[in-house]
């Protein structure tokens, strides 16, 4: 019996975490530190935050990742959720390991907009695209981040001729298109941009930066 205690705690799963970017909501754990992990098979239950039963998902129910995808599971956004991993090897079964509590509204991270950048002759036209949902119209377009959120943009220029690293505040508000005006002809821009959530006063990671010359 003693070994076989041993075994449940040497396979026990750790650190199991909610990770989530646009809704897009992942469990993942670690695995235990039983020598013969790699043949450790995971079971993934999930419930909402106030119910008595967990229920399992399915896709995630004796595999052998430290990793299970949510976001089907987690669409009520603003919902709290709990997600737990157990782990078996050779017959045996450790307790349950528990993740914190998870609500995608408070807690996804937010990414860039997709920035286009078109230029006129001394001005530069930035045109914005808010990140998108993994959700789903009835129609069958995917929602934005927008439905969610009152969204801004941030959107950054960067002279290349200066300093690569210096990123400057043209504009923060929520218009799709942006107009730079009176830049140098014949050098080279850059444009960068964040998307910013002000009720949570949380912001993206910068976009991939988009460069034009004059």
């Amino acid at each position: 019996v003693m070994e076989n205690q041993d075994l449940q705690d040497s396979i026990k799963p750790q650190k199991v975490e909610f990770h989530s970017l646009n809704f897009n909501s992942t469990l993942r754990w670690q695995p235990g530190w039983a020598r013969e992990a790699r043949d450790t098979l995971y079971f993934v239950q999930y419930k909402v935050y106030g119910q008595t039963t967990w229920q399992n998902k399915d896709d995630c129910w004796g595999i052998r990742r430290h990793v299970c995808d949510l976001t089907h599971e987690t669409s009520d956004v603003r919902e709290p959720f709990y997600g737990r991993v157990k782990a078996a090897l050779a017959g045996v079964y450790s307790n349950w390991s528990l993740s914190c509590r998870f609500t995608p509204w408070r807690e996804t991270m937010i990414g860039p907009p997709v920035v286009t950048v078109v230029h006129s002759n001394k001005s530069i036209i930035v045109k914005l695209q808010a990140p998108r949902s993994p959700y789903k119209r009835k129609k069958g377009s995917t929602i934005p981040m927008t439905n969610y959120y009152d969204l801004l943009y941030q959107v950054f220029i960067i002279n290349n001729l200066l300093d690569e690293q210096h990123r400057v505040l043209v504009y923060e508000g929520k218009d799709k298109v942006i107009k730079i005006k009176d830049l140098r002809p014949g050098v080279s821009y850059c444009i960068v941009a964040k998307t910013y959530v002000p009720t949570l006063d949380r912001s993206s990671a910068y976009s991939s930066r988009q460069c034009t010359v004059l």
